[in-house]
Order: structure tokens, then C-alpha cells, then sequence
């Protein structure tokens, strides 16, 4: 109380932004700041800078001689521990121990089954610290995209289930609500975790209840919109939250260009190795919102002065960004140091009132395995692997990826034309981008994961004549629809949107399954939307991309190789005449139109209905929209049967097919029409094979379809008997 009378004759001043203090207000303001001075007991933490681990452990690091021997490693303390509850009374150097077991186990695990490894493996000691400290499941930890989690199950009594991860009927390679209580939320996609998070502490203050919410987001993460509007939120509601941002230096993703990985890009990266601790700051700022409670009248306008002038008078010119947006900043810390880590989550957990707080932890990817440490983009997302060398046992393929022919083909058009340029969302390896950068590296553009700028980038590059093509996954399209609707196809602007991993995709599961994108991209006027049965077509797709400049345009192509079809020359695809499709095969009964590459699964069930002596057309469609219509006047009045199959949502391609059909009194005949794609509801991860299975689309399932509806060869339906290589 002295100390603010001490200053009751401070004169006035301005605040940072010219701001005019009234004196009883400077009062208030300049008596906290004396008595927080005058305070011999405020406790100053010291932060330190991260370094390389060594063989010793003086700062906390724990880096003993670690097994990657490829037998099975010896965990002592890991097989004391079957829940978080069994690490809460591990000693300190205990802890920095089982963050290295964690690591052999987790090598030794995914070596077998293949799965994410360098994002885990950089997060062994602050998974091992939240789990020490926090209580969960009644404490809620949201991981961000989740590839980084597989710590986290193990410590959340799902070790003896690891060997399943990824594969059918196993462990979902991400956190999964209805996988443990612990997994507080679903993810797989990135920058949710912030918004997910204040959700749930919200939801605690509204119950009256006292539990803690942490989310953990990773640099990478950290550039997408949707992160700085959770933390806007977040820093205006003032409700206590967790948020660890871990800072591996390099965008959690397969970004790598073909000379080595690549940094996340934008600012922000720059910027986060300049910030420092601001722990006079989050005092002052406390203790200011405490005092302008007691002022009554424009509570809120007095109180966002006090704090402008607050982080003026603590942090200066150099006061970051997340201070700036209302969350107290800590950090760096460093993340492999557990006695730091714990120290710090304990002081905030204790902290009674301390709003939105952000932790920067510093680590590197693929910590203490030495191949993922050399490169922890390849090692980011690996198959079976040898553990001594880290070298990938992938198995040999006389074809390559649809996204490497996609990459070959673009590079094609674009040594033919100057002005096409490529645009992914910081997946240059995942979409093949990083061999046109390497070819063009001024006309390739990484935006970082900002899907939907990418989308609105792309739009203003073609108002200017540029020809952009936009490479991103189908499951990461949805993030940027209204983007797609309102910037490209409501003004009509000749953008091409090339969609990776169309369809089912095996061990990643529904987070990233690319279901939808026929669906929500051929209801849009403008689009024109295509999708190649194989290889060669799609080259040929993007060259009709390419020459396609008054509308937007997207075709589709799936994860996998593909089937050795004969490319064109130089991989320069010829462009098909928009609205265009094909005939493969030619019968009389029945007519399978496929779209994509299930056409390949349609000639494979023309080839077990001809065993049965059943004629079989099998029609390649190409385009959904514009519809072939001659194409399907034609199958539908030459045909009893007409099938459509496609690799895709309700909604999509056979929605299409059969407005057009009922528009043109196609069904009011003796025509019998089904339609065959992915069933109304996820389907969980595993092999894509046992995922088409599930989805009942294989080519068995599709020549079964055409005998059910002949109404005829019923007792023949017992098709997996019959010898087939498809």
C-alpha cells in the first residue's frame, strides 16, 4: 500500500500506441510496478538456451548408450510403467531414463510395423514430463496432427498393442477419442489443437470444474491461420490454457526438397529464435488486471490501457507476438532437458489464475536415432526399416508413384510454358513440388500449412495471367473450400487444383482419406473435374489442365503406383477434349462406366463375368463434370445393366450420372442402374487392399453387383473361388 502512495504524484504520459493515461490510472499502474520492484522475494527463472545433448548429463540431459540393434531393447523402468499414474513418483533422472527407453522402443516397434518415427522420437521428455506432472485422462492433452503421439500411447496402456499401429484392426496412428480416455481429442490434421483446447476449458469453467488443458502444436503447425485465431480467442477470453508450442525447426510434414529438408517457412520461424522469457512481464500484467477490477466504470477500456503500458515497460520494442495477442510467453526451454521441463509445467500448474499461457520448447526431430537425426524428413514417415543403419526396406516396383508421374508431367508443361507455376501447402516431398522446385525454383511456391491462402495465392496469381497449379492432398483441400468457391470458382479463375491421395489410402485412415473431394468440388458451376484411370491419362490430364484457361480445373489421383501404362513422350501429356470419355471394352449386356482408377478394378470384373459368358462394356468416364453425355446415352440404351463405380463419396461421380439419367428419362425404361462407391460412414485405417475390400469395391464385388441385379447365375456368386491376378 506504501508503494502506491509512494507514487501518487507520478505526472501523465503517453502509452506505446499514443494513448493518453489519466493520472489515477498512472497511479495505480506505477504503484504495481514499485511494489513488484521493491519485492526482494520475485522469483526470477532462468531459461536455458538449447544445445547439442552430449554423453553427459550436467543440464538435465540423460543420453546414455541407447540399443538400435534391431532385438528387442531392455526397459527397466518402461516395464514398471503401464499408465501415467506410474510416473508420478519417478525421480528426475528416472524420467530422463524413460524418455530413452521410450526412444529404443519405440525405433525397435516402428522398425516392424513402419509408421511416423522422427516427430516421436523428438518428443520423448516432454511427453514423459506432461505425463509426470499432469493427471490425464481427468487433465486433457490435445496433441496437434498427432504424428508425434506414439510416446503418449505407449504411456497410456497401449504398449503391448503397438506392434498393430496402422494396420488393420490395430492402433490408429494418430490419437483417437474412442481408441483411450486419454486421447483428449480426434485429430490428424494440423493447427486444431488450440481451438480444441480452449473449447475444452471453456467448457471446465462453465462446469465448475478445476481441471488443466494443455495443447501441444509444432512450429510447422504454428503457420496456419487457424492457430493465430485460436490464440486471439484465447488471449481475449483469459481462461487458463496450456499451449506448448515445440519448436523442432522444421514443419512436422515431408517437406524436404530434393537437396535435403526444408525450414518452415514465413516469418515466423525467423522470429521464434529471437524471443525470450517475459516473466516481469506476466507479474506486472497479473497484478494490473487485478487492480483494474477495483476501478469500476470502463473496466475493460482502463484495462487494455494498463496493459499496452505494462508490456511496454516490461518487454519493450522486442515484446513478442504471442504477448502481444494476451498469452504469457515462456520459454525457450529446452526439451530435452527434463528437469526443466518439469520444473516449468510444475510452476504453471500451481500458478492459480494464469490465463492462456505458451510455452516455447525447443527440440530437435528424431532425438537420440542417429538416421533420424541425419535426416528426419525421410524419417519422418517410414515403412520397415533396418534399425542399425535406419535404411527402409521398400519394396521394388517396376512403376512409380501417380505423384512422381504427376511432378514429371508438370515439369513438362512447364519447360513448354513460363508461365505455369506450382503451389503446395508445405508438402513439397508428399506432392512430388520438390522436383519442380529443384527444375524451377522461382516458380514454385511453399506456403507453409495455409491451405486455404494457397487457394487465394493461386487466384490472384491467375487474375495476372500466371497459369498456377495448386498441389494438395484431398483430405487437406477441405481445409480450403470457401477459398475454392468464392476466390477461384465464383470468379471463375483458370486455377488448377491437382488432389494427391484421392480416395481410400490405407494405414493413415480417415483423417486423411480422400473421400470427398468429387463431391465438393463437381457441385461448383465453374469446375471442370477429372480423374485419370491410370498413368498416362494423367499426364494427359495435366496438359488439359494446362490449356484450360477460362474456368478452374482439378483432377484426382490416388496414393500408390502406377500400372505401367505407356507414357507419352517426354512425359508431355496431350490434352483430351474437356467433357470427353472412352470405351475400353466393348459387350453387350452389361455396362460398367468407371471413374478414376477403379476402371482398372471394372476390366477386372468384365474379365470373371466372361468367364461366366456375360458381355461386359467397360467404359472409362474421365470427366465428371462436363458428363459425356453421349457416352452415357449410349451405355445406357444399348445395355440392360449399367454400373457406375467410383472411389469416392455419396454424392460425387454416380450423383452426377444419375441426375443425368432421370433429367433425359434414361430410367424410365427397362434400364437397371446401381451405382458402387465408398460406403456413408469412415472406414478405419489398414492396407488400402483391406480398405477396398471393406468399401466393397474390389473387382469381385463389382462383377457380384451385375449378377444380383441379372437376377440370374445367383448360385454362381461365390466369386473369390474363381483364379484371378487383378
Amino acid at each position: 500500500m506504501s508503494s502506491l502512495l509512494r507514487a501518487s504524484f507520478t505526472p501523465s504520459f503517453h502509452s506505446q500506441n499514443g494513448q493518453f493515461f489519466p493520472p489515477t490510472n498512472q497511479q495505480k499502474l506505477f504503484g504495481v510496478v514499485s511494489a513488484l520492484n521493491s519485492n526482494a522475494d520475485v522469483e526470477k527463472t532462468t531459461m536455458k538456451n538449447c544445445g547439442k545433448n552430449t554423453t553427459t548429463s550436467p543440464n538435465g540431459h540423460f543420453s546414455n548408450l541407447l540399443n538400435f540393434s534391431g532385438e528387442k531393447p531392455t526397459t527397466p523402468i518402461l516395464d514398471t510403467v503401464n499408465y501415467p499414474i506410474h510416473l508420478k513418483n519417478l525421480s528426475t533422472e528416472e524420467l530422463g531414463n524413460l524418455a530413452n527407453e521410450l526412444r529404443e522402443e519405440i525405433v525397435y516397434t516402428v522398425s516392424k510395423t513402419g509408421g511416423h518415427l522422427s516427430s516421436s522420437l523428438g518428443v520423448a521428455e516432454l511427453t514423459v514430463a506432461l505425463h509426470h506432472v499432469f493427471n490425464t485422462p481427468d487433465d486433457k492433452i490435445i496433441w496437434d496432427v498427432g504424428h508425434q503421439a506414439y510416446a503418449h500411447k505407449i504411456l497410456t496402456g497401449r504398449r503391448s498393442k503397438m506392434q498393430t499401429i496402422r494396420q488393420t484392426f490395430g492402433l490408429a496412428g494418430f490419437p483417437k477419442r474412442d481408441e483411450s480416455d486419454h486421447d483428449a481429442f480426434g485429430v490428424g490434421h494440423s493447427s486444431t489443437s488450440i481451438s480444441a483446447g480452449l473449447g475444452m476449458a471453456v467448457a471446465r469453467d462453465l462446469l465448475g470444474k478445476s481441471n488443466h488443458v494443455v495443447a501441444v502444436i509444432g512450429d510447422g503447425a504454428m503457420t496456419a491461420g487457424q492457430a493465430y485465431e485460436a490464440m486471439n480467442n484465447a488471449g481475449y477470453l483469459d481462461t487458463n490454457l496450456i499451449i506448448i508450442l515445440n519448436d523442432n525447426r522444421q514443419v512436422s510434414l515431408p517437406t524436404a526438397t530434393v537437396d535435403g529438408p526444408a525450414p518452415p517457412v514465413g516469418a515466423l520461424s525467423r522470429a521464434l529464435t529471437k524471443l525470450q522469457s517475459s516473466t516481469t512481464f506476466r507479474q506486472l500484467r497479473e497484478t494490473a488486471k487485478g487492480i483494474t477490477k477495483k476501478i469500476g466504470g470502463q473496466t475493460h477500456e482502463i484495462a487494455a490501457k494498463v496493459d499496452t503500458s505494462v508490456r511496454g515497460m516490461a518487454a519493450g520494442s522486442g515484446s513478442s507476438l504471442f504477448e502481444e495477442l494476451g498469452l504469457y510467453y515462456i520459454g525457450p526451454v529446452d526439451g530435452h532437458n527434463v528437469e526443466d521441463l518439469v520444473h516449468v509445467l510444475k510452476k504453471i500448474k500451481a500458478m492459480p489464475a494464469p490465463g492462456p499461457v505458451l510455452i516455447h520448447v525447443v527440440t530437435e526431430k528424431g532425438k537420440g536415432y542417429a538416421p533420424a537425426e541425419a535426416a528426419p524428413d525421410k524419417m519422418h514417415g517410414v515403412v520397415k526399416f533396418e534399425p542399425k543403419s535406419g535404411k527402409q526396406l521398400k519394396a521394388k516396383s517396376s512403376t512409380r508413384s501417380y505423384t512422381q508421374y504427376f511432378a514429371e508431367s508438370l515439369i513438362a508443361e512447364a519447360e513448354k510454358d513460363d508461365k505455369i507455376v506450382a503451389i503446395h501447402a508445405a508438402m513439397g516431398g508428399g506432392t512430388g513440388l520438390n522436383l519442380f522446385q529443384k527444375q524451377f525454383p522461382g516458380r514454385c511456391f511453399d506456403v507453409g500449412i495455409a491451405e486455404q491462402h494457397a487457394v487465394t495465392f493461386a487466384a490472384g496469381l491467375a487474375t495476372e495471367g500466371i497459369k498456377p497449379f495448386c498441389a494438395i492432398y484431398s483430405t487437406f483441400l477441405q481445409r480450403g473450400f470457401d477459398q475454392v468457391v468464392h476466390d477461384v470458382d465464383l470468379q471463375k479463375l483458370p486455377v488448377r487444383f491437382a488432389i494427391d491421395r484421392a480416395g481410400l489410402v490405407g494405414a493413415d485412415g480417415p483423417t486423411h482419406c480422400g473421400a470427398f473431394d468429387t463431391t465438393f468440388m463437381a457441385c461448383l458451376p465453374n469446375m471442370v473435374v477429372m480423374a485419370p484411370s491410370c498413368e498416362s491419362e494423367l499426364m494427359h490430364m495435366v496438359a488439359t489442365a494446362a490449356a484450360i484457361d477460362d474456368r478452374p480445373s482439378c483432377f484426382r489421383y490416388p496414393r500408390g503406383n502406377g500400372i505401367g501404362s505407356i507414357l507419352p513422350p517426354n512425359n508431355k501429356g496431350i490434352p483430351i477434349e474437356v467433357g470427353k470419355g472412352r470405351v475400353l471394352r466393348e459387350g453387350n449386356k452389361v455396362a460398367i462406366l468407371g471413374y478414376g482408377t477403379t476402371v482398372q478394378s471394372c476390366l477386372a470384373a468384365a474379365e470373371l463375368l466372361e468367364v461366366l459368358n456375360i458381355s461386359v462394356t467397360v467404359a472409362d468416364a474421365r470427366f465428371c463434370k462436363p458428363l459425356d453425355a453421349t457416352l452415357i446415352r449410349q451405355l445406357a440404351k444399348e445395355h440392360e445393366v449399367l454400373i457406375t463405380v467410383e472411389e469416392g463419396s455419396i454424392g460425387g461421380f454416380s450423383s452426377h450420372v444419375s441426375h443425368f439419367l432421370a433429367l433425359n428419362g434414361l430410367l424410365d425404361g427397362n434400364l437397371k442402374w446401381r451405382s458402387l462407391g465408398l460406403p456413408d460412414r469412415y472406414i478405419d485405417h489398414g492396407s488400402q487392399t483391406d480398405q477396398i475390400e471393406t468399401a466393397g469395391l474390389s473387382s469381385k464385388h463389382i462383377a457380384a453387383a451385375a449378377l444380383s441385379i441379372l437376377d440370374e447365375h445367383v448360385n454362381k456368386l461365390h466369386l473369390p473361388r474363381l483364379q484371378t491376378n487383378f
